[in-house]
């Protein structure tokens, strides 16, 4: 696989300075590595320039498109073990690690990391890892046996915990790595913590199965896509595993609700279908601002049950757990709970409703996302999310 380079060189005519050869121009051929302070023609450099692009051309012009891809990506089609461009590297032997810095577009008012930025993160490394394996072919993520039997990767099932949001400018490492999840599945995990200190931001977790592209039901795995995979299983957890809490299926009932929801061009990822983190998106809509200008969020459970395509209309519900304050608090001595700090009397709570400020507001979630059909609804994704008092941070001063 060969790259095509060029180097422009402009010429540039000097002015001299002595008298004696006032008359004279030389013309120099030089390597520009910043802006020049001297006048030069214009038009030999659009001239010289102009060859240079035909050039480049001409060399494109004779590759096929699928050539030209291949070209322009450079997909690895072997292990490799050090991504410079990427600053990314196989660590133990099949795991990754890819040092980010996080961006200013990656941050929210308060200048921490977002959630969509953490879980856009987990995709790109988890896709970075496969690139860097030598399995990825022409596809998002899938392997070469997957593209041969029209098959690419689902998440089923998606645990996020996030201790601490880093912050605009830092360092961080994110470790990835896969392990078997039964028979005609994959787990994948993810580490999330400063490169400064060490401490662990955030902890994920996934599973993965395949699906047909065509067909759009699911397969079981190929032993062919099976022996390419397997030689990569780790067994770790980044989350410990625990017994599945079950998330209820919500109605009409629930407290809050947004309808019609319509996917955009933009929200369609390269399987088409609505990307993942676009459904978080979606939960997190229905969850009143107030709440969310006083908490973040900690914890995070989705169970998927199907795609959602351009032309769905979805419905966001979600309903707040009243007691999953006394489930998330603290016991004092007299076995009241303390939720940040404030002690929940008894006479706060009334009936099925929950009474108070917002510093009393549950920290449990339970969400439905789900297509309204003409006939019936379907589900997309039941989710829970736990939220605490957001941390004041202030990492730089003003």
């Amino acid at each position: 696989m060969a790259a095509c380079c060029c180097r422009i060189t402009f010429p540039v005519r000097w002015i001299s300075n002595n008298t004696h050869d006032s008359n004279k121009q030389n013309l120099h051929i030089i390597k520009i590595k910043g802006t020049l302070s001297r006048p030069h023609k214009v038009d030999s450099l659009s001239q010289t320039a102009g060859v240079a692009i035909t050039s480049v051309a001409s060399v494109a012009k004779n590759l096929s498109p699928l050539k030209e891809q291949i070209t322009r990506q450079n997909i690895p089609n072997k292990k490799q073990y050090v991504d410079s461009h990427r600053q990314g590297l196989i660590c133990e032997g099949v795991g990754y690690r890819q040092t980010v810095v996080i961006r200013s577009y990656e941050v929210g008012p308060d200048k921490t990391a977002t959630l969509e930025s953490i879980l856009h993160l987990l995709q790109e490394t988890a896709l970075n890892h496969v690139w860097l394996s030598g399995l990825l072919s022409n596809g998002f993520g899938a392997t070469h046996g997957m593209v041969k039997n029209n098959l690419i990767w689902v998440v089923s099932k998606l645990q996020v915990q996030v201790d601490q949001y880093p912050i605009w400018g830092e360092v961080v490492e994110i470790d990835t790595w896969v392990g078997a999840s039964g028979k005609n599945g994959m787990k994948r995990d993810w580490l999330i913590r400063s490169q400064a200190t060490g401490h662990v931001f955030a902890r994920a977790t996934s599973t993965w199965v395949m699906m047909n592209e065509k067909t759009r039901r699911l397969s079981k795995m190929p032993e062919e896509v099976r022996a390419e995979i397997s030689p990569w299983f780790i067994e770790k957890q980044a989350i410990k595993e625990e017994v599945p809490e079950k998330i209820p299926k919500l109605d009409e009932k629930a407290r809050y609700a947004i309808t019609n929801l319509k996917p955009k061009r933009n929200d369609l990822d390269m399987n088409h279908h609505v990307n993942n983190v676009k459904y978080v998106r979606w939960m997190l809509e229905t969850i009143p601002d107030q709440f969310l200008e006083s908490h973040q969020l900690s914890g995070m459970i989705l169970e998927y049950r199907r795609e959602c395509k351009s032309s769905d209309i979805v419905q966001s519900l979600c309903d707040p757990e009243e007691d999953g304050i006394i489930n998330s608090g603290l016991k004092q001595a007299n076995d009241n709970p303390l939720i940040n700090g404030f002690s929940l009397a008894s006479e706060i709570m009334e009936g099925n409703g929950l009474l108070g400020s917002k510093d009393k507001a549950p920290l449990r979630y339970t969400h439905l996302l789900l297509t309204k059909g003409e006939t019936r609804n379907e589900e997309i994704v039941r989710a829970k999310t736990t939220w605490k008092k957001k941390q004041k941070i202030k990492p730089f001063s003003t």
